[in-house]
């Protein structure tokens, strides 16, 4: 057989494979938007049979010899070699997973993602402790048919971001909390600004509508892609032609729905300039979800929290909300939306108090994996470490350790990728304005497309051609610099707490 028929034979069982694990995922997304209570058991079975069956197909040990067959010959072009070494490391990774572990993997998710929505609503930890424990046995077992070293943390943070260590994110946490720490406090002894303003009654259907308007401004497709509403937002694709994402709305805070928004815009930005001619292949795929996060957190705060941003969309807003709104400058409106203060909810935190909510999580994962907390010293932990990094007082578990929807899908190793997409994302914005002089210019006159069109080019089209550290290289000439989120944020900053 030729290597052009190898090629075809190995790219059509890939694509396969995609099929189930795309199917799988609009269940996962109706799980979180529409799905009617009584359907939650069935619902389970239907997503660990799914889940059983691609793994099978993607462990077959025909693909595994077809791969293995394909990556020693040399007439494959630089993508085509990319895809099948890619797809090589993975058949050998999830080799190591028995498929009877993938089903009750995902039959566990089901039941700890369904006691978490009813342990928030009863407002009561212990209520998800058990189905969580259950899970995290779960992790730590499969860490361990993995592999990892030094520490069992690692095989699952490898997951989110090829090659990350706890080594790696200690080292960058270590530097980052007392420069953070540094400029909190120069901003707490400074006049605080007023946001009152997000703090008034912003009728829900408006809002939504608004909301609409604001990601198709940035440049969502809604010919390929959607919005709807869900417990936690979130961005889901099953191709670059279709890519679901999931705001939330509170009438008595505009900001919840509006950064909810265009945080996961720049996800599904992504997922839409992924190229669709790699559909089912490694470099049809996002890099890492450090990468990801880069790009939801550049244009939430990058852009959206930007005084350029709001010079053209305040008008907009005012449109919708006159009342609330038509005594406001885009300056008044810049500064109130991005007001320095300690918070108890994670996905409403300032960019700046922000990562000491990923670093508790970070801390409290990592010991549940090593073994040196058990679930019933989370709220505690929880509670400690948000009075001694934020000086807020938990007052119940659904502001506290119940708030993130992660654990229940047993996303362990990924909150670390938040704070790493801060620091990608101020490097890449860095790198666009140096190559973009009047980008401050043309944001506050509505083009974002030359933001778009830059991460198109340099980010999105690569798909999982780079791992991260090369990814950023390759855009901006220098690995990860924490030193520009740093820099970043201090010119911001200093320019809002001016006083």
């Amino acid at each position: 057989m030729s290597t052009l028929e190898l090629y075809t034979e190995y790219k059509t069982k890939m694509q396969k494979i995609a099929d189930v694990k795309y199917a799988s995922a609009v269940l996962q997304w109706d799980q979180e938007t529409y799905l009617p209570p009584k359907g939650n058991d069935f619902r389970g079975r239907q997503l660990a049979t799914l889940s059983e069956i691609a793994h099978e197909q993607f462990v077959d040990e025909k693909l595994g010899a077809l791969l293995n067959e394909l990556v020693g010959k040399n007439d494959l072009n630089e993508f085509e070699k990319r895809n099948v070494q890619l797809s090589l490391e993975d058949y050998n990774r999830n080799k190591k997973i028995p498929a009877t572990f993938v089903r009750q993997m995902s039959e566990t998710v089901t039941r700890a993602y369904h006691a978490w929505v009813k342990a928030r609503e009863s407002n009561s930890f212990t209520e998800f402790q058990e189905p969580l424990n259950v899970l995290i046995n779960l992790k730590k077992q499969e860490a361990d048919l993995l592999g990892y070293e030094h520490h069992p943390y690692n095989a699952l943070m490898n997951d989110y971001d090829k090659g990350l260590t706890v080594n790696i994110v200690d080292n960058i946490f270590n530097n980052l909390k007392p420069q953070l720490l540094a400029l909190l406090d120069v901003i707490k002894n400074k006049p605080q600004v007023d946001n009152s303003f997000l703090h008034q009654h912003f009728d829900k259907d408006k809002q939504w509508s608004f909301g609409i308007e604001i990601l198709k401004r940035i440049g969502f497709d809604f010919e390929a892609g959607r919005q709807d509403l869900s417990v936690h937002p979130f961005t889901t694709n099953f191709n670059n032609a279709d890519v679901r994402v999931t705001t939330r709305v509170d009438e008595n805070d505009l900001g919840n729905m509006v950064w909810s928004c265009i945080h996961e815009g720049g996800h599904a930005l992504y997922e839409q300039g992924l190229p669709g001619d790699q559909y089912g292949l490694p470099l049809g795929e996002y890099c890492s979800l450090s990468i990801h996060e880069s790009q939801s957190r550049l244009w939430e705060n990058c852009v959206g929290r930007g005084l350029s941003f709001w010079k053209h969309n305040l008008p907009l807003l005012k449109t919708f909300f006159p009342k609330q709104t038509d005594h406001l400058s885009a300056e008044v409106f810049f500064k109130g939306i991005n007001k320095v203060e300690p918070s108890l909810i994670r996905t409403e935190a300032d960019e700046l108090t922000y990562h000491f909510h990923v670093m508790i999580r970070y801390e409290i994962e990592k010991m549940l994996i090593e073994g040196s907390i058990s679930t019933k010293d989370i709220p505690a932990y929880w509670n400690e470490h948000y009075k001694k990094y934020l000086g807020v007082t938990v007052p119940d578990d659904k502001k506290g350790c119940l708030q993130d929807i992660h654990w229940s899908h047993g996303s362990f190793g990924y909150f670390a990728t938040y704070s790493l997409g801060s620091m990608y994302a101020a490097q890449l914005y860095a790198a666009i304005e140096r190559e973009n002089v009047s980008l401050e210019k043309d944001i506050s006159e509505g083009n974002n497309n030359v933001v778009l069109n830059w991460l198109r080019k340099n980010i999105h089209q690569s798909g999982r051609f780079y791992l991260s550290e090369t990814l950023c290289k390759e855009a901006t000439n220098e690995s990860l610099n924490p030193a520009y989120f740093i820099n970043y944020a201090t010119k911001k900053y200093n320019t809002i707490y001016t006083g």
